[in-house]
């Protein structure tokens, strides 16, 4: 799979040490000079890919700051903070363990645009030589310090009162998956005054339960939090850049909610355009409204949501999938600044996290995906013969009517094409789905989800 996402593959003959080198190489060529920042999540494979990223960026001169296992926004943050040249993270995200990949970064901190990213795997994928007489050696460097100075910027955001969300007194239990979060999350809580109980937060164990940080797979967590009588519970995925919230009651909310939580509280303060992408909620959409400024949307892909929020100087962005970016810590998504904002709401305005989602308008969201071969620009022609409304064709093709909305697209990190759909109702929300899901009949059939 390659994409503005990066590159991913099934471990063997889709990522392996001769891809890794040939996309590192690629990546690097680009590159004049200075420093590149590499980083990981805590998949075995991350262990073997990483020495020989490390040799092959150093064959072009250019030195290497290795940061271990740390999260990915802690990657970009890192990168700006040392002015480094780009970054490199060995991360397949929320896939399996099965999978790894290479997300690749920009001097800044920030995924390479899709132009960028499509003159690396041109330059990864061709028959021209990609190493050069090297001039110099780059040197290897270690720095311990990411998290910390992640959590810092964190801190000082000047939304944030520390005083007084320690005065709070919040109890929450944290699922980190056993991966890259499961060190910054529970420190950067612990710094708010926040009780923790930590639930997966082992770096050096397998991942407990499909990595997908989806209501489904959060069972533990959601019972933890009602057995310890925790007044929130956070999951997030192996690299911490996607974030899902449980209530007091241990419900377990949709990953939408909060990206929707984080923005209502920003625009409270800073009222400004929004951006996300075409797949989440319309929810975003009452909330820009009932704050009086615009909601854009993007195509998928945190590259993607962050050029149209420079675009249009947007205070706030994200992706529906739990995705947070919040620019005055910097332009990605980021579980950690996710978990600060919405602990400073709840703080701010006195109320819990069920009964702020309840203030919010209800929506119903299905997501599903389907292996599929055929032709997608024929189903979207199909699909808008068969749904009489607002058809945009950014990124695949999402369909809005007055009674929900739908979007297929193919998928930047498996070789699916995703289904979603929304509507007031659970049953008008699969109804959508199921009529999709019948357009691509023909060629497809139906996955895991």
């Amino acid at each position: 799979m390659m994409s503005v996402s990066g590159v991913r593959g099934l471990l063997g003959e889709g990522m392996n040490p001769e891809i890794a080198v040939r996309f590192a190489a690629a990546f690097a060529s680009r590159i004049a000079g200075g420093s590149v920042v590499v980083g990981r999540d805590s998949r075995l494979s991350g262990a073997y890919l990483a020495p020989v990223i490390f040799s092959t960026v150093q064959f072009f001169g250019l030195d290497v700051v290795d940061l271990g296992i740390v999260s990915t926004p802690t990657v970009e943050i890192m990168v700006d903070e040392l002015e480094a040249s780009g970054g490199i993270i060995i991360t397949a995200s929320h896939n399996g363990p099965e999978w790894n990949a290479l997300k690749l970064l920009c001097a800044g901190g920030e995924f390479l645009t899709a132009a960028e990213m499509e003159e690396v795997i041109t330059l990864a994928t061709g028959d021209r030589p990609l190493f050069p007489a090297p001039g110099r050696y780059g040197a290897l460097s270690v720095r311990a310090d990411a998290d910390a100075v992640h959590i810092e910027r964190i801190l000082g955001l000047g939304l944030l009162e520390t005083e007084r969300i320690r005065e709070r007194g919040f109890k929450a239990v944290v699922d980190c998956v056993n991966g890259a979060g499961s060190r910054i999350v529970p420190a950067l809580l612990r710094r708010l005054g926040v009780a923790v109980i930590e639930l997966f937060t082992d770096m050096n164990a397998p991942f407990p339960h499909v990595p997908e940080p989806r209501p489904e797979y959060l069972g533990a967590l959601s019972d933890a939090v009602r057995e310890n009588g925790a007044d929130i519970g956070f999951a997030c995925d192996p690299d911490a850049d996607r974030l899902v919230l449980v209530d007091g009651t241990g419900h377990v909310c949709s990953e939408e909610l909060t990206l929707a939580v984080a923005i209502d509280f920003v625009l409270e303060h800073e009222p400004g355009p929004v951006v996300a992408n075409l797949s989440t909620s319309r929810l975003i959409d009452d909330i820009g409204r009932s704050h009086g400024v615009k909601v854009y949307r993007s195509k998928v892909g945190e590259s993607n949501v962050v050029g149209v929020m420079k675009e249009t100087g947007a205070v706030i962005g994200g992706e529906g999938n739990g995705g947070v970016i919040y620019p005055p810590v910097h332009y990605g998504r980021d579980a950690m600044t996710g978990i600060a904002l919405i602990l400073q709401s709840l703080t701010e305005n006195r109320i819990s996290l069920r009964d702020k989602v309840e203030s919010f308008p209800r929506y119903v969201i299905v997501k599903r995906k389907y292996s599929f071969e055929g032709d997608l620009e024929t189903v979207a022609a199909a699909l808008g013969g068969r749904f009489p409304g607002n058809v945009n064709t950014l990124d695949g093709i999402r369909i809005d009517m007055e009674m929900g909305w739908i979007h297929l697209r193919s998928s930047n990190t498996e070789p699916v094409v995703r289904i979603i759909s929304e509507a007031a109702t659970e049953k008008e929300a699969l109804s959508l789905a199921r009529e999709a899901e019948a357009v691509l009949k023909g060629g497809a059939g139906p996955v895991s989800r």
